[in-house]
């Protein structure tokens, strides 16, 4: 059986995101890793983020991680932690976010500027499920337990720990895959 392809969203280090947050995300990843996910995340090229934090979490509990980045070179900020890194070719905005997203069987999101914004819009289009880690600022807490707009396709899962955050999109995943795996 094909392993759930989890995605963690959020905060790059230009929103100054607090070290609490830092730990919730290396936590995110590293609980993924432990419950046998592969995790996915969009990797900058020229700062930190809540998304590399997860990204050495999984790394720490010997887990798979894949990083989608802009443009068309593999030079990213977390190579060194990083098992796979595909470049999509797209820019930031809109084209590496759809790719990313797309690839997850769910997404979980923590803190968050606009990139996050617009990982959680196309995840709701897309049907595909988002759990938020609230707490932590950013779109992550606005969203919580509420729809992106009034068609109320699928609500954003709020919840309050690491463990909560990966025991749900486990969840949360394997209904998705019943409907589009």
């Amino acid at each position: 059986m094909r392993k759930f392809q989890i995605g963690v969203m959020g905060s790059a280090a230009d929103l100054e995101y607090t070290k609490e947050a830092e730990k919730a995300a290396f936590e995110l990843g590293k609980l993924i890793a432990e419950n046998g996910g592969i995790l996915f995340y969009g990797a900058e090229k020229d700062c930190d983020s809540l998304s590399t934090s997860a990204c050495r979490g999984a790394k720490s509990a010997g887990g798979l991680t894949v990083a989608i980045t802009y443009g068309k070179g593999k030079n990213i900020w977390a190579k060194d932690i990083t098992d796979i890194i595909i470049p999509c070719g797209l820019e930031r905005g809109g084209g590496r976010e759809t790719v990313l997203i797309t690839g997850c069987d769910v997404v979980i999101a923590i803190g968050g500027g606009s990139g996050t914004l617009t990982e959680l819009a196309i995840a709701y289009q897309a049907d595909i499920p988002a759990v938020v880690l609230q707490g932590f600022g950013g779109w992550s807490d606005k969203l919580a337990n509420g729809y992106i707009d009034e068609r109320q396709r699928r609500i954003t899962i709020g919840v309050a720990s690491p463990k909560e955050a990966v025991d749900t999109a486990f969840r949360e995943a394997a209904r998705y895959r019943k409907l589009y795996a």
